[in-house]
């Protein structure tokens, strides 16, 4: 082998065990400064417009008021018992300690986002958030989401766990869709639950109530009910129909207020027909 080569590779292989080695007497003199550096102060982070939890509820959960954390060495500090006190709050989904070099010690905490409210048929309250678990509500802040009530048998042990009825599921599938668009959560004020356990929506503008059943295809439910409300409802009026029901794949139902004309409604043209009955009567708009 050629002679500059092999010297070559021994240079380069001894930069490595010289930077290696540096690399381990530095962090050795880290922890030895930092053996000797004193918590001096506690600053906690929790970003987010959520206020489940605020600042002093912290300093309580960690006790720094009393004492245990600032004045003591930071390496007698358990950082992994500490963040384990804070995540097992209902109202925190993750939570990170870590100490710096000048005696601070830092607590990064994010709070759990709640999307949905059930008031289920037992007069249980509670929050289901952004992964679909049920958190307790909060005696600090009132969340501004979606109110779910009605025949609801969802039951809640007041601590955070999963849902486990299929109801409850599809509330929060439809809440968490309902959410993500702009429009709908805009135009839809709550859900209820019938007594046939299907749900309903209630809108901020009109007085019908809108069945979509459950939550399995949301995406053409809600498309067929914006080609109803574009296409049929400025041609008849909001007020017409008690009930604009869309769980059918493929068409809209309304069903008409007792004391409104029948019509037989498409969704590209609307037809006057003599009334066949003085009660409420029900119409089948084809959404193509």
């Amino acid at each position: 082998m050629n002679r500059k080569l092999i010297w070559r590779r021994v240079l380069i292989i001894s930069a490595w065990v010289v930077c290696l080695g540096g690399l381990i007497a530095l962090m050795s003199f880290i922890e030895i400064k930092k053996a000797g550096v004193i918590c001096t102060v506690v600053k906690v982070n929790i970003p987010g417009s959520q206020y489940f939890i605020d600042k002093q509820e912290v300093d309580q959960i960690l006790q720094t008021s009393s004492h245990t954390l600032i004045g003591r060495k930071l390496e007698g500090i358990d950082i992994q018992d500490l963040e384990n006190k804070l995540r097992a709050n209902p109202f925190i989904e993750f939570a990170k300690v870590y100490t710096e070099m000048d005696g601070v010690l830092r607590v990064e905490v994010s709070q759990r986002q709640p999307i949905l409210r059930i008031m289920n048929h037992y007069d249980m309250d509670f929050y289901v958030d952004q992964h679909g678990l049920k958190i307790p509500l909060s005696p600090n802040f009132t969340a501004r989401v979606l109110v779910a009530n009605g025949f609801i048998d969802e039951l809640f042990t007041n601590h955070v766990d999963s849902l486990h009825t299929k109801l409850a599921k599809d509330l929060f599938l439809t809440a968490d869709y309902i959410r993500k668009d702009s429009l709908w959560d805009a135009q839809i004020a709550q859900l209820y639950v019938n007594k046939d356990h299907e749900i309903e929506l209630i809108p901020r503008v009109g007085s019908q109530r809108i069945l979509i059943g459950n939550a399995d295809s949301l995406q053409v439910k809600f498309a067929n009910l914006i080609a109803f409300y574009k296409q049929v409802l400025p041609k008849v009026g909001w007020d017409k129909y008690s009930t604009i029901n869309i769980k059918y794949s493929g068409q809209v139902v309304g069903i008409k207020n007792e004391n409104m004309k029948a019509d037989s409604i498409k969704a590209s043209k609307a037809k006057s027909l003599k009334p066949d009955s003085a009660k409420m009567e029900k119409d089948t708009s084809q959404i193509n």
